[in-house]
């Protein structure tokens, strides 16, 4: 369900390889109070809408503690309770709060991890279709083989929070060109 204010466009961030987080060279999207989760399960209401977008592989969870990455698919994180800081683009990134009806989408490669978040803090993960999820570590050895997977990982197919005409698609298009 789309914010009360309308279509909002993402706040956009960039980071650049560290040596063991391969981060991409696709921005990071951040959409702030995107979705207006009002009603009994805002779980649902984000896996609906990630589901009517084509992302599927759902998760309900929160972040994990410690710095890791996907080097095979991108990630779309949807905050669906509480509030956090979560550190992106490893340890030379940046930390952002994020708060229920925020969404972030991950290009593969893209460090992240939850430094801190309240008791109740919840989120929903979807994937685009193709390869399963793997979680890595940043080392020498991941950072290697990262390096020739995630130039082979596509780009979806559509936006999970705005679709087939979504910001995702221009944004990312335009950075792989």
């Amino acid at each position: 369900m789309p914010s009360p204010h309308g279509r909002v466009d993402p706040q956009t961030f960039v980071f650049d390889d560290d040596g063991l987080v391969p981060n991409n060279r696709l921005p990071v999207l951040r959409y702030r109070l995107a979705i207006d989760l009002t009603g009994d399960e805002p779980e649902r209401i984000l896996e609906n809408l990630f589901a009517a977008n084509g992302w599927g592989g759902m998760w309900r969870n929160g972040i994990y503690d410690y710095l890791h990455y996907h080097s095979t698919v991108h990630e779309a994180l949807g905050v669906t309770r509480g509030h956090a800081r979560v550190q992106l683009g490893g340890d030379k990134g940046e930390a952002l709060e994020f708060a229920a009806g925020d969404v972030a989408i991950l290009p593969a490669g893209t460090g992240h991890q939850c430094l801190s978040a309240s008791d109740d803090f919840s989120v929903v993960g979807a994937y685009p279709p193709g390869a399963k999820m793997q979680i890595t570590r940043p080392t020498p050895e991941n950072h290697r083989k990262a390096l020739k997977t995630i130039p082979a990982v596509p780009l979806p197919e559509s936006d999970p929070v705005q679709g087939r005409t979504g910001a995702l698609m221009r944004l990312w298009k335009a950075a792989a060109d």
